[in-house]
């Protein structure tokens, strides 16, 4: 039998991935309080799956104004670094890869989990509709409302991009392989993408490559610390999630992944809107982007093998991440190889609590007959 796509070696950037099925970051909100601190709950869970071609960590604030949700970790200060530099560890010493996804949300906080009660900040002070933030109340993770946010001034956006830098430099300290810049899901550099979030006058918005400044200023910015090699960037085109709308998304989306191509970095990372129950990319889509981005290109958004094998097979992805069959198959690269039945995640451990539901799923060999 051939062997699987997913299942051969891949040179990603400065590293060579064993295979390539990818971890996706996945927000499971169980960093130590007070603090935001990865801790030893979390060095297991991903040591589990460092069989993975690459982890891709969960999103992690880059400062205590990144925050939107309860309980997740952060890459600021010195006790989140040690924090992961056990994660790191362990998942070296197990053969593993690991990159740190980096995030500020933007907009879709509210001034509970923000330092002194501030407002959010975004491009503009527009509210996301329908978004959420969640809270640790009464020892449970609570969803709340966000807030109106307050419109970023130039100064501010310097400010925040020294944030992303130093996160960076915090990230390679704590001894990741690569970091990722999330620019997805209608978190904050999404926010300056999408024309219904951004409707500022200045050069950080109106046309498209205002509105891709703030990104890519920010792309270069970190570039300077380390080799792009070491750089991927998240995007999600057409994404709805936390209510993003922009009726020239393909052609943000396309400037982005040239621009971005022109910087070399290591990866384009693409959240498919299939994710939320959304259209798939269209062929000619697919096409385009890989004509403007010639670097690996990571695909995520639903998958299971057969359709991850049959994207790369078809060249328009070099790489699958993968998203809830990790929360559940922490060996799911053992699975793909002797195509063994996946376990089923359980949604009401997904975010927050212990070790049930995060590092308790039987592994490949428990489960084989």
């Amino acid at each position: 039998m051939a062997k699987s796509p997913l299942l051969t070696p891949f040179q990603l950037g400065d590293i060579t991935l064993p295979n390539r099925v990818i971890m996706a970051p996945l927000t499971r909100s169980r960093a130590s309080q007070p603090g935001d601190i990865p801790n030893q709950l979390m060095v297991e869970y991903y040591r589990q799956r460092a069989t993975s071609g690459l982890i891709i960590t969960e999103a992690s604030q880059i400062s205590p104004q990144g925050k939107g949700y309860a309980c997740t970790p952060g890459i600021y200060s010195d006790e989140q670094v040690e924090g992961w530099k056990a994660v790191t560890k362990a998942v070296h010493q197990e053969g593993g890869k690991i990159a740190l996804q980096l995030w500020h949300v933007g907009r879709i906080s509210n001034r509970i989990l923000q330092p002194e009660n501030q407002l959010p900040v975004a491009p503009s002070a527009i509210k996301a509709e329908g978004a959420r933030s969640y809270n640790l109340i009464n020892g449970k993770l609570t969803r709340i409302s966000t807030d109106l946010p307050k419109a970023l001034t130039v100064e501010e956006i310097k400010g925040i991009q020294a944030d992303y830098v130093n996160a960076a430099i915090n990230a390679m300290k704590a001894g990741f392989d690569m970091v990722e810049l999330h620019a997805a899901n209608g978190y904050l550099p999404d926010q300056f993408l999408a024309k219904n979030s951004n409707q500022r006058t200045d050069e950080y918005g109106g046309s498209i490559e205002n509105r891709a400044r703030f990104l890519l200023e920010t792309a270069d910015k970190m570039i300077e610390q380390f080799e792009p090699g070491k750089l991927g960037v998240r995007l999600s085109p057409m994404g709805t999630f936390n209510d993003i709308d922009d009726d020239e998304a393909d052609e943000v989306a396309l400037y982005v992944a040239s621009e971005l191509n022109k910087r070399k970095i290591a990866y384009l990372h693409l959240n498919e809107p299939t994710w939320a129950n959304g259209q798939p990319y269209s062929n000619i889509f697919r096409d385009k982007l890989r004509q403007s981005f010639k670097g690996a290109i990571i695909v995520c958004g639903a998958y299971d093998r057969d359709r991850a094998e049959e994207v790369v097979t078809s060249g328009w992805a070099d790489l699958v991440a993968f998203g809830r069959p990790y929360i559940a198959n922490p060996d799911l690269v053992n699975r793909f190889k002797y195509n063994s039945e996946l376990n089923e995640p359980d949604p009401d451990t997904f975010y927050g609590g212990d070790a049930k539901g995060y590092i308790d799923y039987p592994m490949f060999e428990t489960t084989a007959v």
